[in-house]
């Protein structure tokens, strides 16, 4: 009894040894605690066609990267389906800020912007002002942190 004891505290506590390690790696693509939708639900087409965000429809979803996106229309659908990395926001939706200074945060689909063809999102007003000051330093430091941040 003493023996089969011992053997499963063994095997648990090797069990929770491992999980923080698995835990700390984000995903690659953000996604809210609350809705498994990349970008917030939001139409990552509309931010190049429409110049503004506009929330996506259940009716018009996509599995891209094991995660759902969604859009606000067929053509938006269709688009990002042809070509998905023309759309997709750049650091996996994550705050751009955030990934330039080798975290990661949210981003916020309302606080966004579109650079060189690249939507990029930030946590909050507050924040994308600090990212406008240096946008093509902070870019620049945001692609050399990524994706090694996901790890942390």
């Amino acid at each position: 009894m003493l023996r089969h004891t011992l053997i499963t505290i063994s095997l648990l506590g090797a069990g929770l040894a491992a999980t923080p390690a698995a835990l700390a790696e984000k995903p690659a693509i953000y996604k809210g605690l609350f809705d498994e939708a990349a970008v917030g639900g939001y139409d990552a087409v509309a931010y190049f066609a429409s110049g503004k965000p506009v929330e996506g429809s259940k009716a018009f979803e996509y599995k891209y990267k094991d995660v759902t996106w969604r859009f606000s229309n067929a053509d938006n659908l269709a688009a990002f389906k042809a070509n998905p990395g023309k759309y997709a926001p750049q650091f996996g939706g994550y705050c751009a800020w955030a990934v330039s200074q080798g975290y990661t945060a949210k981003g916020d689909p309302r606080t966004w912007k579109i650079v060189d063809g690249k939507l990029y999102l930030n946590y909050n007003p507050d924040i994308q002002k600090k990212w406008e000051k240096d946008i093509p330093g902070l870019i620049a430091k945001g692609n050399s942190n990524w994706p090694k941040v996901l790890e942390k």
